[in-house]
């Protein structure tokens, strides 16, 4: 049990990425709060995690919002008595299109929910890590902010944001213990937000189009990025910070 009884929160884990990573460290021991707006897929993993034998609690909050964050943290420190892991995995992304037909609403909430999220849960989480000796966030971004490419110029810098953002959290709290890494996946057509990823409706065409940019020659999935997120949580991982780790079939290199 690589994670046995660590405290963990993870974001936007109502599907996708995010309920493979909270399955993942519960079945390795985690005590996970999963959180999403959505209450609905929030409580069908909890209780998917529950049914496999492992600890998990649903709490509903919007990871742009100060106060729901807060709630968000001090949930799992009520619940658990500490709060050592938070994965910030919950994002969106405009549609892909042309940068200058991408509205400012769109604009602000790319970069709410996929930067502002991270601000907000410093904010909130590192007094409650620094009491408890040490924590670890790891960030969620994405092969998109280390390759950018056209269509998705806004989505790209948001994501380049949280790579930067993570290494100079990693520095800055290092002397508090607290480690912070984050996880660049590569493109995956089964997540809910493939539609826009790609500009339209994923056919093989596309999905071939896609796959031929993968030197490993399949996509990712949530296992793959679970995996790289319980090294991270672990205490394998003590020594590592300030690192992104590419979980992307040598797409990056």
């Amino acid at each position: 049990m690589r994670v046995q009884h660590k405290s963990i929160i993870v974001t936007g884990a109502g599907n996708g990425i995010g309920e493979g990573i909270a399955k993942r460290l519960a079945a390795e021991g985690g005590k996970v709060i999963v959180n999403d707006v959505n209450a609905v897929g929030g409580q069908r993993v909890v209780a998917e995690i529950i049914a496999a034998g492992g600890t998990a609690a649903f709490f509903q909050a919007d990871v742009t919002k100060s106060a729901d964050v807060k709630a968000l943290v001090d949930e799992a420190v009520r619940l658990h008595g500490r709060l050592d892991v938070v994965v910030n995995n919950a994002g969106w992304t405009h549609r892909n299109r042309p940068m200058l037909e991408v509205s400012e609403d769109e604009f602000d909430k790319v970069y709410a929910i996929n930067v502002k999220s991270i601000y907000l849960s410093a904010i909130h989480a590192v007094p409650a890590m620094r009491q408890g000796g040490g924590g670890s966030f790891i960030n969620i971004a994405s092969t998109a902010g280390l390759r950018p490419r056209p269509g998705l110029t806004w989505y790209n810098g948001s994501k380049g944001a949280v790579i930067t953002t993570s290494k100079s959290m990693a520095a800055e709290l290092g002397p508090d213990n607290i480690r912070v890494n984050c996880i660049n996946p590569v493109f995956n057509p089964d997540t809910g937000l493939v539609a826009e990823f790609a500009g339209g409706p994923v056919d093989e065409a596309r999905r071939a189009k896609f796959l031929a940019t993968i030197p490993l020659g399949r996509f990712s999935t949530a296992l793959d990025v679970a995996n790289a997120a319980l090294y991270l949580a672990s205490d394998e991982a003590a020594f590592i910070s300030g690192v992104c780790i590419e979980v992307d079939g040598a797409r990056c290199v």
